[in-house]
């Protein structure tokens, strides 16, 4: 049998591990108090704060490195913030889920097959977080890829071949630039309006990007969008022989100088999907830059925080 410490250790480690605790809770306070909802109700900063609270080591030494570590990242963000013109800090996103929500299509999506991959605009959750997806690829702006990582934004790339072919390394950078937060998905081969093809040509549409991205970036996406957010039985049928398990639609739009909304309130909402597009001055009135310059004010003026669509889904 392993004998208790003596009290006044306990005493002495506790007191040790309250005042880290403490430090860490003054360091996490400067993204503002809003936040999402773990941070309402009183929790550990979200993002790095809170999961790496969990896992500290416990002895002081390596909690208050980890806290000054902490009070880094947050500070190296801030001063990002202000770098790309944002008008305030984004929120860290909370933890990830221990085990991912069940995702169901969203009522009125429905097709009439069993066992297809839901169609959905929301990600069931109670957190304070939204989720950017960025559609095709015609536009490889190298300021969107330095802006992201600078921000430490996590997205979502669901990329068609036809416009993405002729540079396929500014994804692969773009997939590595952010230590695992940006995931790349399917888009179809060349954009074309799902439901006015056959089965035959909706398959190779879908599971021919299904072997290009695989090809090209290492692993075969689980998640696929249809182009104009159009399909039918068959494309979920398609989608789901080539490994598809869920396809993700949006709640809102985000351009450089407006939002578009599906709801009737206009507004973000837990779990929402935010939909742009690889654009550039040619196509909108702005850069990439402009947009998640925009889009990120919206979200965090809104007490939001972005988080990985893969870690819910």
């Amino acid at each position: 049998m392993v004998i208790s410490a003596h009290p006044f250790r306990r005493t002495l480690g506790a007191a040790l591990v309250v005042a880290a605790l403490a430090s860490a809770a003054t360091a996490c306070s400067d993204s503002g108090p809003a936040g999402p909802a773990g941070a309402e109700r009183g929790a550990p900063a979200p993002g790095p704060g809170r999961q790496g609270l969990a896992q500290a080591p416990g002895s002081a030494g390596a909690l208050n490195a980890y806290v000054e570590r902490v009070r880094q990242q947050k500070a190296a963000r801030a001063l990002a913030a202000k770098k790309w013109g944002l008008a305030k800090t984004p929120l860290d996103a909370p933890a990830p889920p221990k085990v991912k929500p069940k995702i169901t299509t969203r009522k009125g999506f429905e097709t009439d097959g069993e066992g297809l991959p839901p169609v959905f605009t929301t990600v069931p959750t109670k957190e304070k977080v939204v989720f950017l997806t960025i559609d095709d690829g015609a536009e490889k702006d190298p300021e969107l890829l330095r802006m992201m990582k600078d921000l430490r934004i996590p997205y979502s790339a669901f990329l068609s071949d036809y416009v993405v072919k002729d540079d396929y390394g500014y994804f692969a950078r773009m997939q590595k630039s952010l230590e695992s937060g940006v995931a790349l998905h399917n888009h179809t081969l060349n954009h074309r309006y799902l439901p006015g093809l056959s089965y035959k040509q909706q398959k190779r549409e879908i599971c021919g990007m299904q072997d290009v991205i695989e090809k090209r970036f290492g692993k075969r996406p689980p998640l696929f969008r249809p182009p104009y957010g159009n399909y039918n039985e068959d494309t979920l049928r398609a989608a789901k022989s080539c490994g598809v398990k869920a396809v993700p639609l949006w709640a809102s739009e985000a351009f450089p100088d407006h939002m578009e909304w599906r709801e009737w309130d206009r507004d973000l909402h837990p779990g929402d999907i935010v939909l742009t597009h690889f654009r550039g001055k040619g196509d909108w009135k702005g850069t990439m830059p402009d947009m998640i310059r925009r889009v990120m004010n919206v979200i965090t003026a809104k007490g939001y925080a972005v988080a990985k669509l893969e870690d819910y889904v």
